[in-house]
């Protein structure tokens, strides 16, 4: 076989080019300290390397949102211990004005300090984390509560009715009626005092007419509410109709207290529908077969919009046609029929109901399909007055005996309410009211740290998570350095083996690139 120059010089290249990749590839290597930089390196190792990176990713974002989840959940732990450390000074407060012993002149002093707390009180469920309210449910970007006025009175009668107050007064009004009738129906004397009972003015309500001027703040009663009358020389708050137009706090962020439902394909068109427990998502019910409400109804839910279904599900015949309870995670749907008004107890196969819950909760997902919540409805923690939507009003959270003093009093966890009225009886010399609001203190002081103890386990949670995913972010790194990460000693040998072999493919080359037949003749 003929050898030629141009043979020889394509061998030397390929010989010399083959052993400049490998040099280069290990100096590649050397560069990253890592044994697969591209995938023809390792196409298996590269796929395994990939899918660690994932899950890497996937555990770095849970822990953000577990950063993220400590700071909201911290500012809430801090809110409801100085709220409590609030509390504490107010109920000092109270018990020194309770005593016989505190003058009028004493009271009033104290009710200065009590006054701050209270604004303190406002100002703490207002709290914001990075800009976000974290007491306002999904109305992040406005406050949880305002300051406004409420009423407190002494009769039953009138905190059971509707009423309205406008205006701004930096003291408490008490309003004294000086006669007996329904509003609205004659005239009626009352007086009130913006002094704190030292002086009072005397106006009239004309029949016809139902809002109460104290000049610069007016109230409007239910048209028809009684009320009772006390003289002008009797200034005992046990008889007659008395009120104290004093502070609050109105609740303006989200609830959770509504589930509404909306029925589809239902000949029920008109009836009425009811859900009734704890739903934490929509959950979406289907009749699988004609049914009558009084019979056997099989029925399917899905809890995730209708692309998975919970099948074989049956409410037993029951005889009663007027309603159909059918049982669903989280509680309950009642059917009600329409045939009383001409409709029909029918229900049609493929008749869908979605029972969705009023929400307000802020979740951060911490591992797959886990979740925490790092917010709270103000309301529920603080409480005050809240109007909820489609009222015509707004309302006492909790109940309606932060309302009423006297005879009539109970005690309450609604704290801002509470606060409110020891600022009012404060400011009025109003020794018994004082005193009824220490058991409230009390008792919206344990309220709070019973929500502050589930802020507190919502915190441990975020904890332990994070120290799983810790384990699992080492572990996964382990794992990709096994795969990927070059061995430094090894490598340094495998690189002067190489850079020999190189130097030797090049001296080799030139030399026989020098060799020629002119050399021996």
């Amino acid at each position: 076989m003929r050898v030629t120059q141009q043979m020889l010089f394509g061998t030397y290249v390929s010989n010399m080019n083959r052993s400049l990749t490998d040099l280069v590839e290990s100096n590649i290597q050397a560069q990253t300290q890592k044994k697969v930089n591209k995938p023809s390196d390792n196409p298996v190792g590269m796929a395994r390397i990939l899918d660690h990176r994932e899950t890497l990713a996937t555990v770095k974002q849970y822990r953000n949102n577990i950063d993220t989840a400590k700071g909201w959940l911290s500012i809430s732990d801090t809110t409801l211990n100085q709220s409590s450390t609030i509390v504490t000074r107010a109920k000092e407060l109270a018990e020194q004005a309770a005593s016989g012993t505190i003058t009028a002149d004493n009271r009033e002093q104290i009710s200065y300090e009590a006054r701050q707390l209270f604004q303190q009180l406002i100002s703490l469920a207002n709290t914001e984390y990075e800009g976000k309210s974290i007491y306002a449910g999904h109305k992040v970007d406005e406050n949880a509560f305002k300051e406004t006025l409420w009423m407190t009175t002494n009769d039953s009668n009138v905190s059971s009715q509707q009423f309205s107050i406008e205006g701004n007064t930096d003291k408490t009004i008490v309003v004294q009626f000086l006669d007996s009738g329904d509003i609205g129906a004659a005239d009626l004397d009352y007086r009130y005092s913006k002094d704190g009972g030292k002086t009072f003015t005397t106006k009239t309500l004309a029949t016809g007419t139902n809002t109460l001027d104290f000049d610069g703040v007016t109230m409007s009663l239910e048209t028809g509410t009684t009320v009772r009358a006390n003289p002008v020389g009797n200034t005992n708050d046990s008889t007659g109709t008395w009120m104290w137009v004093r502070p609050t706090a109105q609740y303006m962020g989200d609830d959770e207290d509504a589930v509404n439902i909306v029925g589809m394909n239902t000949t029920l068109a008109g009836g009425r529908t009811e859900a009734e427990g704890v739903f934490t998502n929509d959950v979406v019910v289907r009749i699988d077969s004609a049914a009558q409400l009084q019979s056997n109804i099989s029925y399917s839910y899905s809890l995730d919009g209708g692309i998975n279904w919970v099948e074989g599900n049956v409410k037993s015949a029951d005889g009663v046609s007027s309603n159909a309870v059918l049982s669903i995670p989280g509680g309950i749907l009642t059917i009600y029929s329409n045939a009383g008004a001409g409709g029909t107890n029918q229900l049609q196969s493929n008749s869908q109901f979605i029972v969705r819950p009023d929400t307000a909760a802020i979740n951060f997902q911490i591992q797959e399909n886990e979740y925490v919540r790092v917010n709270d409805v103000g309301k529920d923690l603080f409480g005050g007055v809240y109007q909820a939507p489609g009222e015509s009003g707004a309302s006492t959270v909790f109940n309606n005996d932060s309302m009423l003093t006297g005879s009539n009093a109970s005690s309450t966890q609604n704290l801002l309410e509470t606060m409110g009225n020891l600022v009012a009886f404060l400011e009025t010399n109003n020794q018994s009211g004082v005193q009824e609001c220490l058991a409230s203190l009390d008792k919206s002081q344990q309220y709070l740290l019973t929500k502050l103890a589930d802020v507190g386990g919502r915190e441990n949670r975020l904890a332990v998570a994070d120290n799983v995913l810790s384990s699992l972010e080492l572990n996964e790194k382990e794992r990709i350095s096994h795969i990927e990460d070059i061995d430094v000693g090894e490598l340094m040998t495998q690189l002067s083996q190489q850079q020999i072999v190189y130097e030797a493919v090049l001296k080799s080359s030139s030399m026989i690139m020098k060799m020629n037949l002119l050399n021996y003749i």
